[in-house]
């Protein structure tokens, strides 16, 4: 557990990224691609990744060194993840060029405490080098090859939940605005409890906190290991899965049609939907949806249960397979 630690000051000074940052997205993405995590929310995407890896040797080569330096758990340097200025990828690749070398030997001493770091990484910083400019370059490369495409969806995801916590701000204030982080974190004034992977405490000290949203962060919040550095908390937003299968060639689209793959991914979220929700999610009118929803109900894609004035949509477990395979091949 992450205990974030609030003073009076700090609570006047909680921030909300209103961009996706885009090392932030790299840096979670490579997590992502290194494992199996998130099949549902992020299969597509990592097929899509492997598969223009494969065509790609530039991109192999920029990903490369990402892959020493960003285990898929455990200790990441913090200079990969500079300050979020809203400057976008230059300002936070020129940020990493001028990373101190000082700096650099600390974090790079700890992550090899965990693994073997190969013999380039000696002269990152160091005078009359220019591994670190050759770092900076490889993390833009790795970042137009696996997350610049899929841009638009990540933007939106962000935006939604940074319109979603604006509301809850204005709403209800400070305590509304910590409080709908559950359940990944609990507001226990003055301390913020964060689902975290190790023990920890973090004192703001008046400093404030920087919340970034983050589309590839997966299950859990993500902070900064370095307790002097400005402080952050990366959360993932709650995003419909799959939302790259309409940008790959998985046939979901081929099989169902654009309108019916757009209600079965709206529903396929974390919540039930309602059929006006999906309405007005997917862009079409009412009576629309209801035919849609009944024929993916009558093919065993979509269930649906009355709560009081409501009707509910989910996905079936073999619609959820449906969309994170891109086809009924892998159902059972």
């Amino acid at each position: 557990m992450l205990r974030i630690h609030f003073t009076s000051h700090d609570l006047q000074n909680i921030r909300i990224a209103r961009q996706p940052d885009p090392l932030w997205e790299l840096i979670c993405g490579v997590c992502r691609l290194e494992t199996g995590q998130g099949p549902l929310d992020f299969g597509p995407w990592r097929r899509a990744a492997k598969d223009r890896l494969s065509k790609d040797p530039v991109a192999v080569r920029g990903l490369s060194p990402l892959r020493a330096l960003i285990p898929a758990a455990g200790y990441i340097p913090d200079f990969l993840t500079p300050p979020v200025t809203g400057g976008g990828l230059p300002a936070g690749l020129d940020q990493v060029r001028r990373t101190p070398r000082a700096r650099l030997v600390h974090e790079l001493t700890r992550l090899a405490e965990s693994r073997p770091l190969p013999n380039w990484t000696t002269s990152l910083g160091r005078p009359g080098s220019d591994a670190l400019t050759s770092l900076a370059a490889a993390l833009g490369i790795s970042f137009r090859a696996l997350v610049e495409p899929h841009w638009p969806h990540i933007r939106t995801a962000v935006g939604n939940d940074v319109d979603l916590r604006s509301r809850a701000l204005l709403d209800g204030g400070t305590r509304a605005l910590l409080d709908g982080l559950r359940p990944l974190a609990r507001w226990k004034a003055p301390v913020l409890e964060v689902d975290y992977p190790t023990e920890r405490d973090l004192y703001l000290e008046g400093r404030g906190l920087l919340l970034v949203p983050s589309f590839f962060c997966w299950r859990r919040p993500t902070a900064l290991a370095d307790p002097g550095l400005d402080p952050v908390l990366v959360y993932p937003v709650e995003k419909a899965p799959l939302a790259f299968a309409r940008g790959t060639d998985d046939g979901v689209e081929r099989l169902l049609g654009r309108t019916r793959t757009a209600v079965l991914t709206e529903v396929a979220g974390r919540k039930a939907r309602t059929t006006s929700e999906v309405a007005e999610a997917v862009g079409i009118a009412l009576p629309s949806v209801s035919y849609q929803i009944g024929v993916l109900r009558d093919g065993g894609l979509v269930a649906s249960h009355r709560d009081g004035r409501y009707v509910l949509h989910t996905a079936t477990p073999l619609g959820l397979r449906l969309l994170s395979t891109g086809s009924f091949s892998g159902a059972r």
